[in-house]
């Protein structure tokens, strides 16, 4: 499962985004991939694992919220389940 979020650039900034993705490891459990920056800039990427798919989903849920109530806005979704 993929989210792409990009918040609106102010001024003549370059826009910042957000992108999460929810991967399933070799050996079943799974991990919350966080990458963040300014397009066109170097990018910071953070990786959570989790034993279970709910723990994993509910993290992935937690972070787009926080993200959207910061003022991102999803502008591309892909996988299996559309998110809540």
């Amino acid at each position: 499962m993929r989210l792409y979020l990009q918040q609106r650039p102010s001024g003549g900034e370059a826009p910042k985004y957000v992108q999460l993705t929810l991967e399933q490891d070799l050996f079943g459990g799974w991990f919350l991939v966080r990458e963040s920056g300014t397009t066109g800039a170097k990018a910071t990427v953070r990786r959570e694992q989790f034993l279970a798919r709910e723990q994993a989903l509910a993290a992935f849920e937690a972070a787009r919220d926080a993200q959207v109530r910061r003022g991102f806005q999803i502008m591309f979704a892909q996988g299996v389940e559309a998110p809540r």
